[in-house]
């Protein structure tokens, strides 16, 4: 592959993830404003998906609230994408040792973690908050830890340590060009 070719490549990457970016807020934000009864997990956002069922009945200040909770992780896993949209576009200008790369994958690897987290403590917030008004005995506190959640992590801690890889290769490539 030519480096012209990669750098396209590289450009292209940053521009879907843009749009993935923008994409899984707003249809977090869709699934909580338009429900559809009986939908359990169709969008794929685990948060949302677990309790979409029960957004039906929400008045407006709950489904607006249901919409702030649920975008919580997705905000810091937002976070990390635009982090990675950075690190295409520092490829796509030919900086593939550059220590600026490593930074932003770090903090992709980071936020990835942290999405996990906080996926896992807003469930049960989100859980009441959207049973807050149900008739006694029909209020739900709901936690999960699925397998997906397991396998972010682990992709989390690869990107750290892949970062930690490229600060060193940064580092060396840094060395190498002050001796010549």
């Amino acid at each position: 592959m030519t480096s012209k070719h990669l750098a396209q490549l590289s450009q292209r990457m940053a521009t879907v993830t843009l749009v993935l970016i923008g994409s899984m807020l707003l249809f977090n934000a869709t699934a909580w404003l338009f429900p559809s009864p009986g939908t359990t997990d169709s969008l794929g956002f685990a948060l949302t998906g677990r309790l979409l069922s029960k957004a039906v009945l929400l008045s407006w200040w709950q489904t607006l609230g249901a919409i702030v909770l649920s975008s919580v992780p997705l905000l810091v896993l937002a976070f990390g994408l635009s982090h990675l949209r950075w690190l295409f576009q520092s490829y796509a200008r030919g900086e593939y040792f550059s220590s600026e790369a490593a930074l932003h994958l770090g903090k992709v690897g980071r936020a990835v973690a942290i999405w996990v987290l906080l996926d896992f403590l807003c469930e049960p917030v989100l859980s009441m908050w959207i049973t807050m008004n149900a008739p006694a005995g029909e209020h739900l506190i709901t936690l999960s830890l699925t397998a997906p959640s397991f396998v972010a992590l682990f992709l989390a801690a690869c990107i750290s340590v892949i970062a930690r890889i490229l600060w060193q290769a940064s580092e060396l490539d840094s060395e190498s060009r002050s001796f010549v």
